[in-house]
């Protein structure tokens, strides 16, 4: 007896017209049911075939209501865009939690640029100012895009975005592309990383995780009440900046754990015992967000993330027939 599995293309997933809100909303159920000890989520584990590249397992299972199950496999490679190829690349699997049968298959790139912007989102809905007006996006590509939806969707008064990237034209077509999406805002070209963040009320990072980090920005360039989003591990925020902060991760077990693995998180970076709260506790009502101050956040992407944008869309794929019915 065989089942079926639907395969679902990133232009596909595009095509069901989720709004990053819905994906927001998704990802903190997900970290709320992992704050509660609704699930089992094991710290991704990778292997690092060339210099800066990662591939990495990512498997999650939520329970409660969601009862959802499902295992990313995702890589990572900065040499890839000079080569005409994605950076990020891998599949989405998620599985029927009763039987273990494969339910869906999906392109993980686009699950991850999503989730990600969406916890952002999340952090930011806790622990920034709702009158914040301008936010500087550090890395152009896609997380820099899906990060700024996320905070076009929290800070209804943005104005100002800071877009900063090492290659002007880059940095442009992410202009072209972004400003008709936020028409009330003015953009910004920037190639030096200090001018663009001096004084931005958000700043959020999105460059290439690498092995031995430049971490560029730094404290003194930034204002004394700021939000700081680390997407991209500690590859481009120095350590000077979240020390005194009031600092928050996704996961706590999580960073702890890539932390003790030696390749990131090492010479300043906050440890285990610095870290104020976790966006799982957060989420299930276990301590409150600040929203004034410094504050920083690693996030660094959990598995949770990842279930739950998956089931959103497979659930509103298998609704509107959209994607491929496979036989295994």
């Amino acid at each position: 007896m065989g089942s079926e599995v639907r395969w679902i293309s990133s232009g596909e997933m595009d095509r069901l017209g989720i709004t990053m809100a819905e994906v927001m909303d998704a990802v903190e159920t997900g970290f709320a049911a992992l704050g509660a000890g609704l699930g089992e989520m094991p710290s991704k584990i990778g292997v690092h075939p060339r210099e800066d590249s990662f591939i990495h397992a990512m498997p999650c299972y939520l329970g409660g209501h969601i009862d959802r199950a499902g295992v990313k496999c995702i890589a990572g490679y900065p040499a890839n865009p000079a080569k005409g190829l994605p950076y990020i690349s891998g599949v989405m699997l998620l599985n029927d939690p009763e039987t273990g049968l494969p339910l869906t298959v999906m392109d993980a790139a686009r699950v991850t640029a999503w989730r990600t912007g969406a916890a952002s989102g999340v952090y930011a809905r806790h622990f920034g100012d709702p009158e914040t007006a301008s936010v500087a996006v550090v890395g152009t590509g896609v997380q820099g895009r899906a990060n700024l939806l996320a905070m076009r969707d929290v800070f209804p008064a943005l104005s100002e975005v800071r877009c900063c990237g090492l290659r002007e034209a880059s940095v442009q077509r992410f202009i072209d592309e972004m400003a008709p999406k936020l028409p009330d805002a003015v953009f910004s070209l920037h190639t030096d990383i200090r001018t663009a963040v001096r004084n931005a009320d958000v700043l959020i990072t999105c460059t290439p995780m690498v092995e031995e980090p430049d971490r560029t920005v730094r404290r003194e360039w930034l204002k004394d009440d700021c939000l700081v989003i680390a997407v991209d591990y500690d590859a481009c925020v120095g350590e000077d900046v979240f020390r005194g902060a009031h600092f928050t991760c996704d996961n706590r077990n999580q960073y702890a754990r890539t932390q003790e693995a030696g390749t990131y998180f090492q010479s300043g970076y906050p440890r285990p015992g610095d870290i104020d709260a976790d966006l799982c506790e957060v989420c299930a009502g276990e301590k409150r967000g600040v929203r004034e101050g410094r504050r920083g956040a690693v996030l660094m992407g959990i598995a949770a993330h990842d279930v739950m944008a998956s089931a959103l869309v497979f659930e509103r794929a298998a609704e509107a027939g959209v994607g491929t019915l496979v036989e295994l």
